[in-house]
C-alpha cells in the first residue's frame, strides 16, 4: 500500500516538473515561424470614430490605387523678351518612411523670376498611394511622425494631385523658405508620414 502511494507522490511530483522544464527548454529545439504583413495603420492616429482595423483597411485600399499626373512647367511671368528660366533653390530626393509607404523622384523648390513667386515641383515622382495625403514643406530635415511635424512647424501647400507623376505647387510669398529642410507626403487623417525629401542648395 505504502509503494503505491510512493508512486501516486512521484507522478504528482513529476508532472509539473516536466511541464515546467518542458516550457523552459522547448523553445530551444522549436521553431515558431510566423509570416504576418506588415500593417499599414502601425504609425497612423485612429481617429475617434474609427478602429485600427478599419484605419487599416482604408489605407490598404488606397494603396493599391494609382493616381498619374503629368504637368508641365509653369513659364515665368512677363513678357517673352524679360522672362528668364526658372531657378532651383532647394533640391531632394524622395525616400520611403518604412518598408510599405515607399516614394521615390525629386522635390525642387524653383523661384520663377520677377513677380513669378516660387513653386515646388515633384518629377520622376511616385508614392504609396493613401487616403486625402497633403504635400507640406517642413522645418526639419527628416521628420517621421506627426510630433515631429508640430515641433518643427510646416506648411501645407495641398492635397497631392496624383501619387504618380510630374505635378506643381505654388508656394505663397508668406513662406519663410530659409527655414524649409524637406517635402512631406502626409496622410492627414491618420498622420501618417509617407514619403520625405531632405533639401538642399541645387549645384544646377
Amino acid at each position: 500500500m505504502l509503494r503505491y502511494l510512493l508512486v501516486g507522490i512521484g507522478i504528482l511530483v513529476i508532472i509539473p516538473v516536466a511541464w515546467f522544464a518542458w516550457w523552459l527548454l522547448s523553445p530551444l529545439v522549436i521553431t515558431n515561424e510566423v509570416n504576418e504583413d506588415f500593417p499599414l495603420a502601425t504609425r497612423a492616429v485612429v481617429p475617434a470614430n474609427m478602429t485600427l482595423s478599419e484605419v487599416e483597411d482604408v489605407m490598404s485600399a488606397a494603396a493599391n490605387l494609382e493616381r498619374p499626373v503629368d504637368e508641365a512647367m509653369p513659364e515665368s511671368s512677363g513678357s517673352a523678351a524679360s522672362q528668364t528660366q526658372p531657378q532651383a533653390g532647394l533640391t531632394g530626393q524622395f525616400r520611403d518612411a518604412d518598408s510599405f509607404h515607399k516614394g521615390s523622384g525629386t522635390a525642387t523648390i524653383y523661384d520663377l523670376g520677377p513677380d513669378g513667386g516660387h513653386i515646388l515641383r515633384l518629377e520622376d515622382f511616385r508614392v504609396t498611394n493613401g487616403p486625402d495625403l497633403r504635400v507640406l514643406l517642413v522645418n526639419a530635415p527628416n521628420p517621421e511622425s506627426h510630433s515631429d511635424l508640430d515641433d518643427a512647424g510646416y506648411v501645407e501647400l495641398g492635397k497631392l494631385k496624383g501619387n504618380v507623376g510630374s505635378q506643381n505647387y505654388d508656394i505663397t510669398p508668406d513662406v519663410a523658405l530659409a527655414d524649409v529642410q524637406s517635402v512631406v507626403i502626409y496622410c492627414h487623417p491618420f498622420r501618417v508620414v509617407f514619403s520625405v525629401a531632405t533639401l538642399e542648395t541645387s549645384s544646377g
